[in-house]
């Protein structure tokens, strides 16, 4: 989630982080259907480019409205109007959501073919180190969060 803090962070209202992590949570059913079961491929289709852009889809259509529903039982509105996700931010949130899933896990997972079925060579294994990675991770989350409250308490000075 890390690095979906700083992208919100950037991207303010461009973003849903909701969405974002709806499908990072879909993206790891497949591995966990995997080690419930000790049947299938870990980290399989839904590890790919090709499996990612599917559930993409998939996050972007359940999760707006999803998201939508968890603003409003969390009573976050603007201006007395219940907070609604336009399709195109579910969409982006969506794709960044699985694309960084894809990205993240082939550079520390050793299963992951990204470009399957055009390849089975994952090129990003080992970029960087696994403690580097979450690193990467937990310094983004905390940047991002900084950058995103920071943006808040600038925006609602009067005057400024």
């Amino acid at each position: 989630m890390g690095p979906g803090i700083l992208v919100k962070s950037l991207l303010q209202g461009s973003f849903s982080l909701m969405v974002f992590g709806w499908a990072q949570i879909i993206m790891d059913i497949q591995p966990l259907v995997v080690l419930i079961t000790g049947e299938g491929h870990l980290h399989g289709f839904s590890h790919t480019y090709v499996g990612a852009s599917l559930l993409a889809i998939f996050a972007a259509l359940s999760g707006k409205y999803l998201s939508e529903f968890g603003l409003y039982i969390l009573d976050i509105s603007t201006e007395s109007a219940p907070v609604k996700i336009s399709w195109w931010v579910a969409f982006l949130s969506a794709f960044i959501g699985t694309y960084s899933h894809v990205v993240l896990d082939s550079i520390m997972h050793i299963d992951v073919q990204p470009f399957y079925p055009f390849s089975y060579l994952n090129p990003m294994l080992g970029f960087v180190g696994v403690i580097t990675l979450h690193k990467f991770c937990l310094y983004s989350g905390l940047v991002g969060a900084v950058i995103y409250f920071s943006i808040r308490v600038v925006l609602k000075q009067p005057g400024k």
